[in-house]
């Protein structure tokens, strides 16, 4: 059972050698470590420490969490000097458990026995998972042997019976025949993927997804009221036990409050920037609907979702819309929002490649184009905050080494400011505050922020993406959401930062204190919800100049 302590000062590392004594754990305890570094001593418990003016762990925690080798098998348990706000900090950061020190000797050596305990169940899924794509590899090489000819699969047919089972070689068989029998059997996709379009449980579905969003903007989003409200309860506290102080006590009370005081300054000195970056920029912030359609390859028709006499889709035993290019239905259309920003004057927008090209790395619309289906953007609508309509716009250009790309609107807004990029190398620097803009979870955002009652009315009648699309900038109700954070670490291609976001976000502006955008946002560290990603500014400055 091996724990590694990182990045940990003597005096804790003191008390966790005490509160591990004799347990029988091989404990190795180093300093500025690289993710690498870290995975080659393959620890099962990390233990780190954190204090509030210090993010370095940020990103190294970040990274960890970001490899698939440690995201779920890798515990970690930070250290940290502080109380409640300091603890949350933590957890948002994506460990598994947090302890505020001075800690209990014993309390700490049960929280670790915890995380070998909650490792037991995850390291025996990880070893049915193995098994169960082994079991997958031998079916795609079944498929594979099997489409070389009658010839050849005859050969391979008598031996593969041994090797793999009747059953598996009969399952892969009527796969193959499956996929070469027809469009309408082959052109399959997840309902999930068209779940918006052509009453597929759209007005319920929508309404729930919306309320969904409402409860996750509200989970993520950290109140920055919330740790005002604390850091001030705290300060009256220190004030009071300063009354009866004395001596050495008094000195410690005296330094905490001076701490606090310092945090509390920070947080109103961000709180005014963020303002001040809402006020000027907020406007220049778009709401991205991308429309994407589908044709066959083979015939060049396009693909129409299959529907009954009564007009509704057909969808089999599996939850799988059955789609063709013959019939009357109505075209298979996927519905996509992201964020994107004004860069230029002349009409040019920012935002990531996987918006404007939603195909591209997309595992769920990878089904369809690998089973001879060709993606298009049928339309790009923008939706900036305070206008009544939407602005169309088309492809511009796409870097080839980012995730970014451009796209220029048809009629520029001319009254709305153009953000200003800073693509200095030095321009991140780790620590300091940040400021991120963007639609998370999209149109369901919307709809939640909103309101409930307006949200029945929009969503709840039997109107397509377009027509609620077109209620809400009518209605005035697109803006962006602002959240605040911190940069974690700064890569060679990446920026770390805790600022909240979700899907939706992907091509929103991150803000340095200075209003200039250091990044767009452009993953998300699934499962962890302390860290996510932006492509440094100077990758779109190649873009736009």
């Amino acid at each position: 059972m091996r724990i590694l302590i990182v990045n940990v000062s003597e005096e804790s590392l003191g008390a966790v050698n005490r509160a591990l004594f004799g347990q029988g754990y091989e404990i190795t305890a180093k300093s500025g470590l690289t993710v690498e570094e870290v995975l080659a001593l393959y620890p099962d418990v990390l233990i780190t420490e954190a204090t509030p003016s210090d993010l370095s762990c940020c990103g190294l925690i970040a990274q960890l969490r970001s490899r698939t080798e440690t995201e779920s098998l890798l515990k970690i348990l930070m250290i940290v000097r502080g109380g409640a706000l300091e603890r949350a900090r933590a957890l948002d950061l994506g460990v598994n458990d947090v302890i505020s020190f001075p800690f209990d000797t014993t309390e700490f050596a049960a929280r670790i026995r915890t995380q070998f305990r909650e490792r037991e169940p995850e390291e025996q899924l990880q070893t049915k998972l193995k098994y169960a794509v082994q079991k997958e590899r031998y079916a795609d090489i079944a498929v594979e042997s099997l489409s070389k000819g009658i010839g050849a699969r005859r050969a391979w047919l008598i031996p593969a019976i041994f090797v793999f089972g009747i059953v598996a070689v009969l399952a892969t068989f009527l796969t193959l025949i499956s996929f070469r029998r027809s469009s309408k059997e082959t052109l399959q996709l997840r309902a999930e993927i068209a779940r918006l379009n052509y009453g597929l449980g759209q007005q319920g579905d929508l309404l729930r997804r919306a309320e969904q969003a409402r409860d996750s903007l509200s989970a993520q989003s950290p109140s920055a009221t919330g740790a005002r409200e604390s850091l001030q309860a705290q300060s009256r506290t220190l004030r009071r036990r300063m009354a009866s102080a004395e001596g050495t006590d008094l000195d410690s009370l005296q330094k905490q409050l001076k701490d606090t005081e310092h945090r509390l300054s920070l947080l109103e000195d961000q709180r005014k920037i963020a303002e001040t970056i809402v006020r000027n920029y907020g406007p220049s912030v778009c709401l991205l609907h991308v429309v994407v359609e589908f044709l066959d390859k083979a015939s060049g028709k396009p693909i129409r979702v299959v529907v009954n006499s009564l007009g509704k889709p057909e969808v089999d035993k599996n939850g799988m819309v059955q789609l063709d290019t013959a019939g009357t239905g109505p075209r298979l259309r996927v519905d996509i929002f992201g964020t994107g920003f004004l860069a230029s004057r002349d009409g040019v927008l920012l935002t990531n490649h996987h918006v404007a090209e939603p195909w591209w790395k997309n595992d769920d619309m990878r089904q369809l184009i690998d089973h001879g289906a060709a993606a298009y953007v049928l339309s790009y609508q923008a939706y900036f905050p305070g206008r009544t309509q939407g602005i169309p716009a088309k492809l511009d250009r796409i870097a080839t080494d980012a995730d970014v790309a451009t796209l220029k609107l048809e009629s520029p807004p001319p009254d709305i400011a153009v953000l200003r990029l800073d693509p200095r190398s030095g321009a991140s620097v780790t620590g300091d505050p940040v400021v991120l803009m963007g639609y998370p979870t999209g149109i369901e955002g919307i709809l939640a922020r909103a309101g409930s009652a307006v949200m029945e009315k929009i969503a709840g009648g039997s109107q397509d993406v377009d027509q609620i699309m077109a209620q809400l900038a009518e209605q005035k109700l697109i803006r962006p959401t602002t959240t605040q954070g911190h940069i974690g670490d700064v890569l060679n291609s990446e920026i770390v930062y805790d600022a909240a976001t979700t899907s939706g976000g992907s091509g929103g502006p991150l803000f340095n204190r200075d209003g200039k955008v250091i990044g767009i946002n452009f993953a998300i560290l699934n499962g962890f919800g302390g860290s996510n990603l932006a492509v440094p500014a100077r990758y779109a400055g190649s873009l736009l100049n």
